[in-house]
């Protein structure tokens, strides 16, 4: 055969394009062997590592490629259409895992304004805590959230009025903290801010301002126009959830020095409804990049992933319109940089670094090489090896595959501040947690979190909370689970709760896999010296919750 078919790239990612192979088998259809290696040029010798090559899956793809035909030494016109949108569908893949952060916040943002519509002034609460009918990346279900998104390039410098004993965040849209004047905090409200959890009023500026900044303000200099605000408020008891709801409700945010004339306050109930604010795994992915080349244009990134942006059809100030067979090469490239988002995000050792918070456990965090003279171990908050002088992208992609939003104070190592996360993908044996088995975690006495602590389960397949049936897939500290003699707590996990354990059980569907956070809010030394240590979840148990 003397060329591949232009249409080679589609057919051999028809997994990615087809939203049936989902639920079936995920292999990629292979082309034909028939590009044989009588038409290489002898210039070209075959690599040495071809047999390994050979060996692996996909090999042929890899082969078709590298055996493309070219004629006379050029490249035939149906060659050059291949590579070209091999070119297109490649730059795509990776400009979507470049862009993870963005992808991320920009599916919170649309999923929330196609809700409650968008503006400064729309700020939604979760006041009856969220549960897994909002689909959002691993939410906590035992605080009370407040979500909003603002446009500094439309409103201007925005101030935002917040009451005491808040756990909150500014973020750019890279989910980076965002500097706070003075250079001692970063990104931090509450707590961890600068008003030390008494409140205050926090100006957050846009890149490049070098207007007047007035005197009575925290001032927030963002990198970018549009910014993800990120608010946390308490509650003591789950059955009064009000306290911590007002709080919230007390927000103010409007332009500066328009108080008087801004928009009213709107805070929408989240609780109890369908809203999708999930990374988009489709070719809406690079819609979204394009509202952003548009409000940030060179704020966004630097002059080579704005290159590569423009590449795929991405530039400010002009049409995004690809035609029906570039939409197609856009979306099974989103789709299959999800994917490899999605095994990224579940391995323990992403590039060169452990993410084992202990040797003999399966517990994972992205900062587990972190001191308290250095929390962020190896990386900094913007995901930067200061030592090796490069920004550790596969780490960031497990980061915004696993979870959202990230500040000093959630990696803090200062006890009774902060707070530390740990993931579990596995059980104690490396297998995956699956929804028809049975496990149990033990927790030893004394569980080392000031405020509270909490287990939660998510979806495998995207990262939301788990619809197990529960109104909430989360047990902890404030529901009271009871005790062993010991002082230790066990928890169950399965389809069916052990007798007499309902307190302490969370339900699995059966037909889903799923993986699970530890949460210690405001940990205390033995969680940040690690003298106190979860068990790993343990696999079986019989119907009286003893270990089979």
């Amino acid at each position: 055969m003397k060329h591949l078919p232009a249409i080679f790239i589609l057919a051999v990612l028809a997994a990615a394009c087809n939203p049936a192979d989902d639920a079936g088998s995920n292999q990629t259809p292979r082309p034909a062997q028939e590009t044989g290696k009588e038409q290489t040029s002898p210039q070209a010798p075959e690599p040495e590592a071809t047999d390994s090559l050979a060996a692996s899956p996909g090999a042929d793809r890899f082969e078709a490629l590298a055996s493309i035909p070219f004629e006379e030494n050029r490249p035939t016109t149906e060659t050059a259409k291949t590579l070209k949108e091999e070119l297109l569908f490649q730059r795509a893949t990776q400009t979507y895992l470049w862009a993870m952060p963005l992808i991320n916040t920009m599916g919170m943002k649309v999923g929330s304004e196609e809700k409650f519509g968008g503006g400064y002034n729309v700020l939604p609460i979760w006041k009856k805590r969220l549960d897994a009918k909002t689909l959002v990346t691993t939410p906590n279900s035992d605080v009370i959230y407040a979500m909003g998104y603002v446009d500094l390039g439309e409103t201007g410098p925005l101030v935002y009025e917040a009451p005491p004993m808040l756990q909150s965040i500014l973020l750019d849209f890279w989910q980076r903290p965002i500097p706070v004047d003075g250079g001692d905090y970063f990104g931090d409200i509450g707590f961890f801010g600068p008003d030390q959890g008494k409140g205050g009023k926090f100006l957050i500026l846009p890149p490049g301002y070098d207007g007047e900044v007035p005197d009575g303000y925290y001032v927030y200099r963002s990198g970018t126009n549009n910014v993800f605000i990120f608010l946390r408020s308490f509650f003591k008891d789950p059955k009064d959830l009000a306290p911590a709801v007002e709080l919230l409700e007390q927000s103010k945010i409007y332009p500066l020095g328009k108080k008087d004339s801004a928009k009213p306050m709107e805070f929408p109930d989240g609780s109890g409804q369908s809203i999708n604010m999930l990374p988009r795994s489709d070719a809406s992915a690079f819609d979204q990049l394009k509202y952003l080349v548009d409000t940030e244009g060179s704020n966004l990134a630097g002059p080579d992933w704005l290159g590569m942006l423009a590449m795929i059809g991405i530039e400010k100030g002009k049409p995004f319109s690809p035609d029906a067979r570039t939409r197609a090469i856009l979306e099974a490239a989103a789709r299959t940089a999800y994917k490899t988002s999605r095994v990224i995000g579940f391995e323990d050792s992403p590039g060169d670094m452990s993410f084992r918070v202990y040797p003999d456990r399966q517990w994972l965090n992205p900062f587990a090489d972190g001191t308290p003279e250095n929390p962020g171990g190896h990386k900094d908050v913007t995901w930067m090896r200061p030592k090796e002088g490069y920004r550790d992208l596969d780490a960031r992609i497990w980061m915004f595959t696993d979870y959202y939003s990230l500040s000093p104070g959630m990696i803090s190592q200062t006890p009774g501040k902060g707070a530390k996360y740990m993931i579990a993908f596995t059980d104690s044996d490396g297998e995956p947690l699956s929804g028809a088995s049975n496990y149990r975690l033990h927790l030893p006495k004394d569980v080392p979190a000031a405020n509270f602590w909490s287990l939660t389960l998510y979806e495998a397949e995207n990262g939301s909370g788990l619809a197990n049936g529960q109104p909430l897939p989360s047990r902890g500290s404030l529901d009271k689970p009871a005790q062993n003699p010991d002082g230790s707590t066990t928890l169950y996990l399965g389809p069916e709760a052990p007798a007499g354990k309902e307190a302490n059980w969370l339900a699995t569907p059966a037909d889903r896999g799923y993986f699970t956070i530890l949460r210690l809010y405001s940990p205390t030394e033995p969680a940040i010296d690690k003298s106190w240590k979860p068990g790993d979840i343990e696999k079986g148990w019989d119907s009286a919750g003893v270990t089979q």
